[in-house]
């Protein structure tokens, strides 16, 4: 590496933790029990400084390890204890292979528009080559690094060899960076370039498929042999290493990334995603003047919201929705032609309801549907002193309930209309109860993420004037949501059992946010700086 590489890498990592500590500082700003405690002149401040850098790189250190291990566990080595009937080994290699072709294009590294990209090369002027290939590295180097420990962990647990899993993450690396040499390719062709945070319908449409090649096969014990696989993932290395050599030499890096960034109009102060997402959901709002309501006052407003935003409101719950379908139809038909696995299947359904929160969690809309009302509603009507008058506050609160509560209701529906047929198909159980339970109970985990999200936006509303998210403590309740739900996966419960306490504790919910909102929310309901 020579002396400008040096200098870039350097300045590189001292952007990157400057306004993180920064980040870091804001936030504990934002936390309102420890805001008070802390000084007005809090940028000042050598001993938070130094709290927060630290802070910095215990979360550096940690984002290498955290969500590889999360990924391993729950989508790869979780996912394969469903799949007795085939090899362990096999199944672990297969459902991993069909998710790194997905990663391969979905996730590149090479082509993801970010702030600190934004920063460095546009508004620093930095080597857009240098800077690209340091960022790059350190990505790639994170993955192997990340992947390494848990990839023998959990690898040795199905029985792979060992030296194959310490190949693995070098082969996941080399199909990204083949990839990517290939996206480099066609830009030199002048096929321009490739932004993964813009994926084509047809690129969504293969991401699909081979999610569906990853977990169906297994069920009916369809899965080549782990030496397939095996060859397969080795096979990718010496390409990886030509992928690699071709980003080596690549010499555009300032026009391929200057076009990956002006996708969106930036400022200093702003999120590249969260502009983009912005001006995604502007192109899909109606522009059709003649879209009128009969209905009045805050009705009024809400039924003209939900009609010009129908297309980002219930596209994706269509498509959730259909996927849902097809899962239960596939489930439904191998029931039917292998009845040797209606016991374990039944056994499932029975016992693992908790499991399915985490998915209910997973296919919830309620973050894209405040994301929407702020970007395209509160935003400017929160200047509006009347606005936020308790009565009217709450009245708009269950107005906009009902209707997240119908945008999620048809895919939990489907799901727990679904999985009493597969617990029907597969057996049956002895108290017929446990059917509408398991139906309402899955609606109920709906209506409570419905009304979680919707009331942390209102007690905390976490975005400012550029739709960014400025709350801490919306991102530790977010965060405290995401492990409360993921923890649930390991509990089994009969039905009857945790069907109860989730309907019990979803009533008590909505009572007790509908209070909060009402006592609370004229205050913290308001437009962040």
């Amino acid at each position: 590496m020579n002396k400008n590489m040096t200098r870039t890498l350097r300045i590189a990592f001292a952007l990157r933790n400057t306004y993180r500590v920064n980040a870091i500082l804001f936030s504990l700003k934002q936390i309102p029990l420890v805001k008070k405690l802390l000084p007005a002149a809090l940028y000042k401040v050598r001993g938070l400084k130094i709290f927060a850098n630290i802070v910095s790189l215990l979360w550096e250190v940690i984002s290498v390890f955290l969500g590889k291990f999360f990924y391993l566990a729950l989508m790869v080595a979780g996912s394969g204890i469903f799949y007795a009937k085939a090899q362990p080994e096999a199944v672990f290699l297969h459902i991993l292979f069909f998710l790194t072709l997905i990663g391969a294009y979905g996730n590149t590294f090479l082509f993801e528009p970010s702030r600190d990209k934004y920063y460095a090369m546009i508004l620093m002027r930095m080597n857009a080559r240098e800077y690209t290939l340091i960022h790059y590295g350190y990505r790639l180097l994170k993955l192997v690094v990340g992947f390494l420990p848990f990839m023998i962990y959990f690898g040795l647990r199905r029985e792979v060899p060992l030296a194959l899993l310490i190949l693995l993450p070098f082969a996941i690396a080399g199909m990204k960076t083949a990839y990517s040499a290939t996206k480099l390719r066609n830009y030199e062709r002048g096929k321009g370039g490739y932004n993964e945070n813009k994926l084509s319908k047809g690129a969504l449409v293969l991401m699909f498929l081979l999610l569906a090649a990853a977990y169906v096969p297994p069920v009916s014990g369809f899965v080549l042999s782990w030496k397939i696989y095996a060859a397969l993932f080795v096979f990718s290395l010496p390409f990886g290493l030509l992928g690699l050599r071709k980003i080596l030499t690549f010499n555009s890096y300032y026009e391929v990334n200057k076009e990956l960034l002006s996708d969106t109009t930036l400022t200093a102060s702003s999120n590249v995603w969260t502009q983009a997402v912005k001006q995604g959901v502007e192109k899909k709002i109606s522009v059709d003047t003649s879209i009128k309501s009969d209905r009045h006052g805050f009705e009024y407003l809400n039924d003209l919201f939900v009609k010009r935003h129908r297309k980002i409101l219930w596209s994706s719950t269509r498509m959730i929705s259909i996927i849902i379908l097809v899962l239960v139809a596939l489930t439904l038909f191998l029931l039917r032609f292998i009845p040797e696995e209606k016991g374990i299947v039944n056994q499932l359904v029975m016992m693992w309801l908790p499991y399915f929160l985490f998915i209910m969690y997973a296919i919830n809309r309620g973050t894209y549907f405040t994301q929407a009302l702020f970007m395209n509603c509160d935003h400017s009507l929160l200047t509006y002193a009347f606005y936020k008058r308790p009565d009217f506050i709450l009245k708009l609160f269950r107005i906009r309930l009902r209707e997240i509560m119908k945008i999620n209701a048809v895919p939990a529906l489907i799901l727990g209309g679904g999985l009493a047929l597969i617990l029907y198909a597969s057996g049956g159980t002895d108290n017929p109860l446990n059917y509408a339970v398991l139906i309402v109970s899955v609606l109920c985990m709906s209506l409570f993420f419905s009304t979680h999200y919707l009331t942390i936006y209102y007690l905390l509303q976490p975005y400012n004037a550029g739709t960014e998210i400025r709350s801490a403590t919306y991102r530790i309740v977010t965060s405290v949501t995401y492990l409360v739900c993921f923890f649930c996966m390991q509990v089994r419960m009969p039905i009857m059992t945790f069907g109860l306490l989730t309907i019990v504790f979803c009533i008590l919910y909505v009572v007790i946010a509908s209070i909060l909102i009402y006592r609370f929310a004229p205050k913290t309901f308001k437009l962040r700086a």
